[in-house]
């Protein structure tokens, strides 16, 4: 009924009388905003109110109505965000589940929680996946990491290659990887996952050969005889590496293919480095996970 109304309006909002046609157009927002969408919902927990990432545990097994110090940088946030006391929020630490709970108290520096509940849910991918992804710039870095959390990776391993466009080291190195890892922290806030993906150290394209991960290591390649999909099962973990925006040397894909990682075909087009790992993570999550 409710849609018919909207189309009765947009054919009597075409007429000369333009003064009818705004009140027309006036009554279709009021009519849409009389009948708000549900609250979306994930899991076992509505994500009806913020997420916030604990930096200190919080308390297991946990004691309703407990009182937890959230700390200086969740009260920024709620202070950004005009929480008031009595609001609403949940809280989570990366151990697992999340917790509910009350806004008690907000003060300078810091506030405190009246925790309600624990609720063990999980929102993590059945398939374990590793983006090994070479650095490309600041803006694309962030854009990979953000969404490749969001999509159900599991770790994230930055490496430097020969024809990367950001070159890092040292401490400049270390700052990058720490906001990375913040990025990651507040794409779990948003999402609603409860385990924060593992952004790795900057390592180079050696160093993570002598140390990958047990399970398949994959190189994207457009010109290889098999497809991604067709590499794997649904119970292997699996790493993919991404080359930069100048794509991998010669030399460098020999270097990989010599410590077995397998070359892997996805699709006839060549994906720019921002957009291979993360296609692949959803056509991944789709084929073996639970994006489907």
């Amino acid at each position: 009924m409710r849609h018919l109304w909207i189309v009765a309006l947009l054919k009597g909002a075409g007429g000369a009388n333009r003064a009818r046609g705004d009140l027309r157009r006036a009554a279709i927002i009021l009519l849409l905003c009389q009948h708000p969408k549900p609250a979306p919902s994930f899991g076992s927990s509505p994500l009806t109110s913020p997420r916030f990432f604990s930096a200190h545990p919080l308390p297991r097994p946990l004691l309703p109505g407990s009182p937890f110090d959230i700390g200086e940088a969740i009260s920024r946030h709620l202070q950004v965000l005009r929480i008031t006391i009595g609001d609403e929020i949940t809280l989570f630490d990366g151990a697992g589940g999340e917790f509910s709970g009350t806004v008690s108290a907000i003060r300078k520096r810091d506030a405190t929680v009246a925790l309600s509940a624990f609720h063990p849910v999980e929102r993590e991918a059945p398939m374990r996946v590793t983006l090994v992804q070479a650095l490309a710039t600041s803006d694309k870095m962030d854009l990979i990491v953000q969404k490749a959390v969001e999509l159900g990776v599991t770790t994230i391993a930055p490496i430097s290659t020969s024809r990367a466009t950001l070159k890092l080291d040292g401490e400049r190195a270390e700052k990058r990887v720490s906001h990375w890892q913040a990025i990651a922290v507040a794409a779990c806030e948003q999402c609603g996952r409860n385990r924060v993906p593992l952004v790795q150290g900057l390592q180079t394209l050696d160093q993570w050969l002598m140390k990958r991960p047990e399970g398949i290591s994959v190189l994207l390649d457009p010109l290889a005889e098999k497809s991604l999909l067709a590499s794997v099962d649904a119970s292997t973990a699996i790493a993919v590496l991404v080359g930069p925006e100048g794509g991998f040397t010669d030399e460098e894909i020999s270097r990989v293919l010599a410590r077995g990682v397998l070359a892997a075909r996805f699709g006839p087009r060549v994906l720019r480095t921002e957009t291979a790992g993360l296609a692949a993570i959803a056509a991944l999550g789709g084929r073996f996970g639970d994006l489907g």
